[in-house]
């Protein structure tokens, strides 16, 4: 896509033909999510798949996969996580609009149209862990290392110990 294209489709034509439509979008174009990226760098891989619900309104089938550079939140370093997914997602003209108890996301619709880009990056931000972590504890970033003879000093390392005693 074209830098700055929202990607405008008609769902509900997409919905009666039952298109598969695929798009890649780079990470760093992306408003919502360029403020959590280490660096800009990366591809959104997304695929769609359109079709018309029971309701007889349309819905798709997305799909995603990519490798955002994020901060961890224990180390402060950046690192890479690949996250992909898929899930099932219900077109609206309102949040009123979809029938109660419906097992899908919904997605907003303005004129019968959505963005594939806003869409795909919602998906993905919807994956994304609410405090990034590189490793485990032990092995993060800026972990203190155990060596022979070492005193690593541990937080809550008194804890145990003080737990016996009550």
């Amino acid at each position: 896509m074209a830098a700055g294209s929202i990607d405008l489709v008609d769902c509900e034509r997409l919905g009666r033909e039952s298109a598969e439509l695929a798009r890649e979008y780079e990470l760093g174009a992306l408003p919502r999510l360029k403020g959590l990226l280490v660096e800009p760098q990366g591809v959104l891989r997304a695929r769609f798949g359109f079709s018309t619900l029971q309701s007889g309104g349309p819905g798709v089938r997305v799909t995603f996969d990519a490798t955002p550079r994020l901060e961890c939140q224990r180390c402060l370093q950046g690192f890479d996580l690949h996250l992909s997914g898929a899930s099932d997602v219900e077109f609206a003209i309102s949040d009123e609009a979809v029938e109660a108890g419906s097992e899908r996301e919904c997605f907003r619709m303005v004129n019968g149209q959505v963005s594939l880009r806003d869409l795909a990056e919602e998906e993905l931000l919807l994956a994304l862990p609410l405090a990034p972590a590189c490793s485990t504890p032990g092995t993060c970033g800026r972990a203190p290392e155990e060596t022979p003879g070492s005193a690593v000093r541990r937080p809550f390392s008194g804890l145990k110990d003080l737990l016996k005693k009550t």
